[in-house]
């Protein structure tokens, strides 16, 4: 059982692939360290956005799998994003990325746009937070 409890106020409009709140009870704080669509040579894979989304929250998850956790302890995640509009255009392909690689327990989130990544040919990348019990 996770220990992050989802909070989503009839007050606030409904939440679209995101949490309004997430509190949490576990006993291990795991920090994720931003994820891009970098393979396992060190070289971005993939041209489009949902191509390295999926690559980025694959890398996401695999560091929090070997930390010993699950999609389901995310608590906070934030996406880097080099094109908003780009962002906002595939949203609905990113959320079933999301649903398909993550699941439907969604953490408190934000997307923010940014000049550019770390790697220039990075469109997006993702840290988080998570707590395991």
């Amino acid at each position: 059982m996770s220990p992050n409890h989802r909070i989503n106020p009839a007050e606030l409009s409904p939440p679209t692939g995101f949490s309004h709140a997430v509190t949490a009870t576990g006993s291990h704080l795991v920090f994720l360290a931003g994820q891009t669509a970098l393979d396992h040579r060190g070289d971005i894979s993939g041209s489009t956005l949902p191509e390295q989304f999926t690559t980025a929250l694959t890398n996401l998850l695999t560091a929090l799998r070997a930390a010993g956790g699950s999609p389901a302890d995310l608590a906070r995640v934030t996406v880097y994003a080099t094109d908003v509009a780009d962002y906002r255009a595939n949203a609905a392909e990113l959320g079933r990325i999301w649903r398909r690689l993550a699941g439907r327990d969604y953490p408190a989130m934000a997307v923010i746009g940014v000049a550019r990544l770390w790697d220039e040919q990075a469109l997006v990348e993702i840290d988080g937070t998570a707590v395991l019990p």
